[in-house]
């Protein structure tokens, strides 16, 4: 299976229509199934929708790796309208934000300043806000921007399973009693700082979930991983945690909707922005992400 990945990943990334202007199929068949739209009506409209099958929505507002300070200000303008637009629709929604959409990689406090001004009106328009995780560089510099803030409630930060780094991360946010949403990992790493065998990727998750359902009482398990998500409902029918199970929109949908029928707290990521095109390419450049969106094509 993993060559056939390979040799197709080949095909779609040396296509014209990637290299020379992005057309219509491409965002048909492969944005038009995870990513809301361009706009923040978009964002809503899917928003609502997912409301009305019983599920949340976890809406990004896609940009990372900024270098100009003009680019967070404008992602961080869109931000506030976005926590404006669920709290006037009475969404069940919440935000997720990048480290470097906030300005990381122009500086910390920089960063830390923009996250506390969204945080600090989302805590007044009752909205939660996520701290997504991104490249291992930028790890520790996030879980010091999200402690900052966690002692006043409303947020919650992001650790990557394929990290080897976070067991001792997760450990040390439970002792913190942070609300941690757990995902396998995305980004290209060394053996060095990660686990790169999806088998051990997958042990790892299944370790740091126990230690979740040990150690805190509200968490977000999110992963698509049916036998995961199954024995996270194992573990719960005897620890009785407050679980959502959060997956990427447009992926597994019919499953969530099943879990979300079962009683089952479930969310959906919701990308949405101008920068679909980006967005879409760097996904399908990761492995993981491309048998996911070619399952989804064909139902599985």
């Amino acid at each position: 299976m993993r060559s056939h990945v390979q040799t197709l990943k080949f095909h779609i990334l040396s296509c014209p229509i990637l290299t020379v202007g992005i057309g219509s199929v491409f965002e048909r068949i492969f944005a038009g199934r995870w990513i809301a739209g361009p706009t923040l009506d978009d964002a809503m409209r899917r928003a609502r929708q997912l409301n009305a099958l019983g599920m949340a929505a976890i809406i990004n507002y896609m940009g990372e790796e900024f270098r100009e300070k003009g680019e967070v200000a404008e992602a961080v303008a869109m931000n506030l309208r976005l926590i404006r637009a669920i709290r006037k629709a009475g969404a069940d929604a919440s935000i997720s934000l990048k480290p470097t959409q906030l300005g990381l990689r122009i500086g910390k406090a920089f960063a830390r300043s923009n996250y506390n001004r969204i945080v600090g009106f989302a805590r007044k328009h009752g909205v939660f806000v996520w701290l997504d995780a991104e490249s291992q560089d930028t790890v520790d510099n996030a879980i010091s921007i999200y402690l900052g803030q966690a002692g006043k409630g409303g947020v919650g930060v992001t650790l990557q399973a394929y990290l080897r780094r976070s067991e001792a991360d997760l450990q040390r946010l439970i002792r913190k009693k942070a609300v941690v949403r757990l995902v396998k990992g995305a980004y290209r790493e060394s053996a060095r700082v990660a686990f790169v065998d999806r088998n051990e990727i997958t042990r790892n998750y299944l370790l740091l979930m126990r230690q979740l359902f040990a150690g805190a009482r509200e968490f977000t398990i999110a992963t698509h991983d049916s036998s995961l998500i199954n024995e996270a409902l194992k573990l719960n029918r005897s620890y009785r945690r407050r679980v959502t199970y959060a997956m990427l929109n447009g992926i597994r949908n019919g499953y969530a909707a099943m879990l979300a029928e079962r009683g089952n707290r479930v969310a959906l990521y919701v990308p949405f922005g101008p920068r679909w095109i980006e967005y879409s390419v760097r996904r399908l450049r990761e492995e993981s992400h491309l048998l996911l969106v070619l399952r989804s094509l064909l139902g599985g």
